[in-house]
C-alpha cells in the first residue's frame, strides 16, 4: 500500500514539474473581435507564421484571460495574435502595423509567464463585396464563400463566408494591405469554385487599392460552378460556330481531293491548311468543356500555334496555285517557320511545370505565362501582316499579269474573300493588344474586354472555313488546276505553247525597236486580223494563241497591244467583245436573242465578267445602255 503510494506521489511530482517547465502567455485583454464566433491564435515564427493553425489556438477561461502554453526550450522566437487570417491581426493603437512580439528569455523578468495586452486589431485597407446573382443551379442550402490570396485560398475560411441579405444579395468584407486582391467564389470546396456560363475556366478576379478607396461597394454576378454544369448551356453560340467550322473544315479535307481535276500540286497545302486550323478550332472547343480544362489545362495553350504556321502556309499555298512555284522547300522557305519553333521551345517549358503551378499562372491574368503569351501575340501580329502584304502583293502581281496574257476573268474572288477576314483579324488583334496595353497602363480592368475581342478574332477567323466550303460546293472549279497552265490547242488541233519561247536579250531588244519604229504598220495589221478573223469570239483566248495568229512572238505584240492601244491584253481583248455586242443589239437577226446569250455569243465567259467590261468602257451597264438605244 505504501509502495502505491509512492508510485502516485512520484507521477504527481513528475507532472507537477512538466507544467512547471513551461511558458505561458496569457492575453489578459484584447479589444472587440471583428466575428462574434472569433477566437485567439499565436502566429510565430515556430509554426511558420501561420496565423489560423487550430493546434495553436489560444484556451479561454472562465474568467476570459486567453492562454497557451510552450515548452521552456524555446529561448527566443517572435510572434504576434491574430484572430485566424492575417486579416484580423494585432496592430498599433491608431490600426496600423505594428513590429513582431519578441520573446527572449535572457531577458524576461519571468521566464514561465508573458502576460500580454492586445489594445487593437490592425485596420487594413477594406473591400466591400456584394454578389447580386448567383446560378440559378446553385443549391439552396449552399454556404457561399470567398478565397484568394488575402487568406491563402482557402476554400472554406468562415471568416469570409458571405451572408446573404433579405434582398437575396450575399455580402462580406476582405480586408489587405496588399496593392491589389486576387480572389474567387467557391461554395466550399476548390472543387465548387465559380467559374463563367457553362462551367468554362474563370481567370482570378481582381480589385486594385484604389477600388477599394474609390468605391464602397463591389457588385459581382456569379455566372456558374466549375462543378454544376448546367447541360442547355455546355456550349454557347461561340463555342458551336467554332465546332460547325471544324466539321466543315473537315468535310472540305475529305470533298476536295475528289473533286475532278484536282490541282494536286497547290491543294495539298491547302489541304493541310484546312487540317491545321481544323483541329485548332477543335481544342478551343474542347478546351472551353469544363471537365476537360480542369482535368488538362495545358491544353488552353496549344492553340496558340497558329500564330506562326497558319500565314506562312497560306502565302505557300498562294505561289504554288499562281505560280507553279516547285522550289517549296528550299532553305530559304524553312526559315519562315522560325518563329514557330521559338515558340514551341519556349511553351515546352510550361509543358514540363507541375500542373498546380500551371494552373495557378493560368489563373492569374498578369503571371509570366500572360506575359509570354502577349509576348507572342505581339510578335504575331506583326509577322502576320508582313504576311498578309506579301500574299496580296503577289496575288495583286498575278492578277495584273494574268490580264496582260488572257482574255477572261479567272475566279480568285475566294482568295480576296479569305484576305479581307484575315485583315479583319489582324486589325481586331491589334487592337485588342493596344486596349491591353492601355488598360494596364492607365489602371484599367479590361481583361473581359481583351477576352470578348479574342473570342471575336476566332469566330471570324472560323468564317473563312465556311466561305472555302461555299466556293467548293458552288464554284468547285476554283479547286481545279488553273486554266492559264493547261496545254490549249489551236483550231487545226496543233499544240501551243503555254509560255512563250525564250529569246536571247538582244534579238528580243532589236525587234521591240523594230516594233516601235513601225508601230503604226503593226497596229493596222493587228487591227484588220481581229476584224476579219474575230478571234475575240474565242471565250478562252490568251496572247499565246493571238500572237501564233499573227506569227509574231508574245512578248511583241504585247508591246504592240500596250504601246499602240495603251491597253493590257485584257481590256484590249473586251474592247472588241463590247464592240461587237453593241453591232448585234442593232442587227434585226439577233432580236429575239437576250442580252446575255449576245454577251456569251461574242466571247464572254461569265455574266460578271461582262457587266464589269460594259461598264468600264461604256460607263453605262448593258441594260441601260440598250434601253437609251431603243428610245432613240
Amino acid at each position: 500500500m505504501k509502495f502505491l503510494h509512492l508510485i502516485l506521489f512520484v507521477l504527481f511530482a513528475c507532472s507537477f514539474i512538466k507544467s512547471a517547465a513551461q511558458i505561458r502567455i496569457e492575453v489578459v485583454r484584447h479589444p472587440e473581435f471583428s466575428l462574434s464566433d472569433s477566437s485567439i491564435f499565436i502566429s510565430a515564427s515556430f509554426n511558420g507564421w501561420s496565423p489560423g493553425d487550430e493546434d495553436f489556438k489560444l484556451t479561454r477561461r472562465s474568467d476570459g484571460i486567453y492562454y497557451f502554453d510552450l515548452p521552456d526550450t524555446l529561448t527566443y522566437f517572435e510572434y504576434k495574435f491574430t484572430q485566424g487570417s492575417w486579416a484580423f491581426v494585432e496592430g498599433s493603437k491608431d490600426g496600423k502595423v505594428m513590429p513582431n512580439r519578441v520573446y527572449n528569455k535572457a531577458l524576461e523578468n519571468t521566464t514561465s509567464l508573458v502576460q500580454v495586452v492586445i489594445t487593437a486589431w490592425e485596420r487594413q485597407p477594406s473591400y466591400a463585396i456584394i454578389v447580386k446573382k448567383i446560378p440559378k443551379n446553385t443549391p439552396f442550402d449552399a454556404s457561399i464563400y470567398i478565397m484568394g490570396d488575402f487568406n491563402n485560398w482557402n476554400a472554406a475560411d468562415r471568416h469570409y463566408k458571405l451572408n446573404k441579405q433579405v434582398d437575396g444579395t450575399f455580402h462580406t468584407l476582405v480586408y489587405s494591405s496588399g496593392s491589389e486582391v486576387q480572389f474567387k467564389f467557391t461554395r466550399g470546396t476548390l472543387a465548387s469554385v465559380e467559374s463563367r456560363a457553362g462551367g468554362r475556366f474563370l481567370q482570378n478576379r481582381i480589385i486594385s487599392r484604389q477600388k477599394a478607396t474609390d468605391a464602397s461597394r463591389l457588385e459581382i454576378d456569379i455566372a456558374g460552378w466549375a462543378d454544376l454544369t448546367d447541360g442547355t448551356q455546355l456550349y454557347s453560340i461561340y463555342d458551336l460556330l467554332l465546332l460547325f467550322s471544324f466539321f466543315q473544315g473537315l468535310l472540305l479535307v475529305i470533298t476536295i481531293p475528289s473533286i475532278q481535276g484536282y490541282n494536286r500540286s497547290a491543294n495539298r497545302w491547302l489541304l493541310f491548311l484546312i487540317g491545321f486550323s481544323s483541329v485548332i478550332l477543335l481544342l478551343k472547343v474542347i478546351t472551353n468543356y469544363p471537365s476537360i480544362s480542369q482535368t488538362y489545362p495545358k491544353l488552353q495553350i496549344l492553340p496558340d500555334f497558329i500564330f506562326f504556321i497558319y500565314s506562312p502556309i497560306f502565302y505557300f499555298y498562294i505561289n504554288r496555285l499562281l505560280f507553279q512555284s516547285r522550289n517549296i522547300w528550299s532553305t530559304k522557305v524553312q526559315f519562315h517557320f522560325i518563329p514557330a519553333l521559338v515558340q514551341f521551345f519556349i511553351y515546352m517549358v510550361y509543358f514540363l511545370m507541375d500542373t498546380s503551378v500551371f494552373e495557378s499562372k493560368l489563373a492569374y491574368q498578369y503571371s509570366d505565362l500572360y506575359m509570354v503569351r502577349f509576348f507572342f501575340g505581339v510578335i504575331a501580329v506583326i509577322i502576320n501582316i508582313y504576311y498578309w502584304r506579301v500574299s496580296l502583293r503577289t496575288l495583286n502581281n498575278y492578277k495584273e499579269d494574268y490580264r496582260n496574257s488572257n482574255s477572261y476573268e479567272q475566279n480568285l474572288q475566294y482568295l480576296n474573300t479569305v484576305l479581307f477576314i484575315q485583315a479583319i483579324c489582324l486589325f481586331a488583334g491589334a487592337f485588342t493588344l493596344l486596349i491591353a496595353v492601355l488598360g494596364t497602363w492607365w489602371g484599367f480592368d479590361v481583361f473581359r474586354i481583351v477576352e470578348f475581342s479574342i473570342e471575336t478574332i476566332w469566330i471570324v477567323f472560323s468564317m473563312i472555313t465556311f466561305f472555302l466550303g461555299y466556293f467548293a460546293i458552288h464554284e468547285p472549279d476554283i479547286f481545279r488546276v488553273p486554266e492559264m497552265f493547261v496545254e490549249s490547242r489551236d483550231l487545226s488541233g496543233l499544240l501551243l505553247p503555254t509560255q512563250p519561247l525564250l529569246e536571247p536579250k538582244h534579238i528580243q531588244a532589236s525587234k521591240e525597236k523594230e516594233t516601235i519604229e513601225n508601230l503604226g504598220t503593226e497596229v493596222e495589221k493587228l487591227a484588220a486580223y481581229m476584224d476579219n478573223m474575230k478571234p475575240y469570239i474565242n471565250p478562252k483566248l490568251t496572247l499565246v494563241e493571238l500572237a501564233t495568229g499573227l506569227k509574231q512572238p508574245p512578248y511583241i505584240l504585247s508591246r504592240i497591244i500596250n504601246a499602240g492601244y495603251d491597253k493590257n491584253f485584257f481590256d484590249f481583248i473586251n474592247g472588241y467583245r463590247i464592240d461587237e455586242f453593241k453591232r448585234r443589239i442593232e442587227d434585226p437577226k439577233f432580236r429575239n436573242y437576250t442580252l446575255l446569250s449576245i454577251a456569251f455569243d461574242v466571247g464572254f465567259n461569265s455574266k460578271t465578267a461582262f457587266n464589269r467590261s460594259f461598264k468600264k468602257i461604256t460607263n453605262e451597264t448593258p441594260s441601260s445602255y440598250f434601253n437609251n438605244r431603243r428610245e432613240y
